[in-house]
């Protein structure tokens, strides 16, 4: 078995999960969740067992109650809806996210019309479209560009984050091929996990008899990982949920990787199941240490609970632990869930 390193959870989906983590140890349930903190089936499981409720319109939320919007980006009617309504309400969207958001809105402020890259009816692209509505169109492939018209205003090409490249690359060109002047950010649209993640699949399926992809069906990045591998020539790819999806009759070499919003633990299960006779390598393309800190009023909480536990045990104030977010993998956070 070749394993891909890196797969699985990116720094996004860390902080967003670790952020939901906190809000359902601080508050009574219910906590209430906008869209999908992530895109991963059991992820989003294991938080309804511990009485998340996760809604596609904040007007479901009884008034007063916990919010969090989720990792893929909101639109800003719903950020204001949600603090307008919400007790506590913590935005876990993806700084990648967020300078795509300002990307919009600088560009729309100063007269660009934006050309989006970006699938149809995808949570973040609905959110990012949301910045400037009258601004933005969004295209998905080279036929969309062909149909649109000839901008009398400047022309600004963006993307949604998750994006292959191989989604990304063709669209782009035809975009700049019909508006030659186009202007693009100093630094890709792109997340650099989910390059990431499709480096180290490339990496090894020329040796590879079969693939597994691990992710939720209604993830980008998964799917886009899922296209990829089809598209290298391997004879056989399968995409699963968890390791009991897996078909009896995978044979030769088989390599594993997991889009960003699936948990270590599925990973763990996949191997297990497929038992591989010759042990596992791992395929490292690259180390991948990005981190993003909690939202802020999520440090604040931690802060406050801290600082409360101390002087409830005895202690000054001024001896109140600061939690270190990083020692704690999202996925090991997720699994103490279970208890």
């Amino acid at each position: 078995m070749l394993l891909a390193d890196p797969r699985g959870f990116c720094a996004g989906v860390e902080m967003a999960i670790k952020a939901l983590a906190w809000m359902v140890r601080s508050f009574e349930p219910p906590v209430y969740c906008y869209h999908e903190i992530v895109h991963n089936k059991l992820v989003v499981e294991r938080f309804e067992q511990h009485g998340v409720v996760f809604v596609d319109d904040i007007a479901e939320v009884p008034p007063g109650r916990p919010i969090m919007l989720s990792a893929h980006g909101s639109a800003p009617e719903v950020v204001a809806a949600a603090r307008a309504k919400g007790s506590y309400v913590v935005d876990s969207v993806c700084p990648l996210v967020t300078k795509v958001h300002h990307e919009v809105k600088v560009r729309a402020g100063r007269g660009f019309r934006i050309v989006y890259v970006g699938h149809e009816g995808h949570e973040e692209a609905v959110g990012t479209m949301a910045v400037a509505p009258g601004s933005i169109s969004r295209v998905e492939s080279e036929a969309d560009v062909a149909a649109l018209p000839q901008f009398d205003e400047p022309v600004a090409l963006l993307a949604q984050t998750t994006l292959s490249h191989r989604d990304w690359e063709d669209v782009a060109v035809a975009v700049k091929r019909r508006y030659p002047d186009a202007w693009t950010p100093g630094r890709s649209d792109l997340c650099f996990a989910t390059t990431n993640r499709q480096s180290a699949l490339m990496a090894m399926v020329a040796r590879c008899d079969a693939v597994v992809v691990i992710g939720s069906a209604n993830s980008s990045n998964t799917r886009a990982l899922e296209r990829l591998a089809v598209g290298a020539g391997v004879s056989r790819v399968c995409r699963v949920n968890e390791a009991f999806e897996l078909p009896d009759d995978l044979t030769g070499v088989v390599g594993v990787t997991a889009g960003a919003s699936a948990p270590e633990e599925l990973v763990d299960a996949v191997i297990t199941r497929l038992a591989p006779r010759h042990g596992v390598e791992l395929l490292r393309v690259t180390e991948e240490d990005e981190y993003f800190p909690p939202p802020r009023n999520i440090r604040d909480l931690q802060g406050a609970i801290g600082m409360a536990a101390t002087v409830l045990l005895g202690g000054s104030p001024t001896t109140a632990p600061t939690p270190d977010d990083r020692a704690f993998a999202a996925s090991n956070v997720l699994a103490a869930l279970t208890s």
